[in-house]
């Protein structure tokens, strides 16, 4: 069973059925998927929902579900998982984190994203945490700063699941050790 997390204002929790409506209707929305893959239909959301729910089962962490309690359940997603391919950087934990843009620009993903990283530091023992995105994605990029996460300016890539010539391959690389200097973890 995935452990839940609390912050302030956020409840990061294991999956539920329902939830696989509201990440639909995220994934579904341009804005969300600006700098991201798009999911072509249902069943590939569906599949990501399944994703997350199988990586608990097999390693006891994932990508929560991330709820504001009062204001919705589905605000989005985010937490942490193995990087499912091989790179200079690999094997790795990623924290990662997806949102519906009526809950974009509240603190939301910084605040979850904090609570994941003090999990995966403080409970799971890990030493590092990356993440990663394309060059343009500012926001993302923002909360990666926020949290601490600095860019390793030779870890640049190309996303092995992007199609050449497609531009979102190339990637940025952002880490953080346990015990680095940040306040927010």
């Amino acid at each position: 069973m995935a452990p839940v997390l609390t912050t302030e204002r956020l409840v990061l929790r294991p999956w539920r059925p329902q939830d696989r409506d509201g990440l639909w209707r995220m994934q579904s929305n341009p804005a969300t998927m600006e700098f991201l893959m798009p999911v072509p239909d249902r069943a590939a959301s569906d599949a990501v929902a399944d994703r997350a729910e199988a990586h608990f089962a097999r390693h006891g962490f994932g990508l929560w579900v991330v709820e504001a309690p009062g204001i919705t359940d589905f605000a989005g997603y985010t937490g942490l998982v193995h990087v499912p391919y091989n790179e200079h950087f690999t094997p790795a934990v990623e924290i990662g984190w997806r949102f519906d843009p009526a809950f974009s620009g509240h603190g939301f993903a910084t605040e979850a994203a904090r609570e994941a990283l003090r999990f995966g530091f403080d409970t799971l023992g890990l030493t590092e945490i990356v993440a990663i995105t394309v060059p343009a994605n500012g926001r993302s990029r923002a909360v990666m700063e926020r949290l601490g996460m600095a860019r390793d300016e030779d870890g640049d890539f190309d996303h092995p699941a992007v199609p050449v010539g497609h531009p979102l391959r190339r990637q940025v690389l952002y880490r953080l050790r346990r015990g680095a200097k940040d306040a927010s973890v």
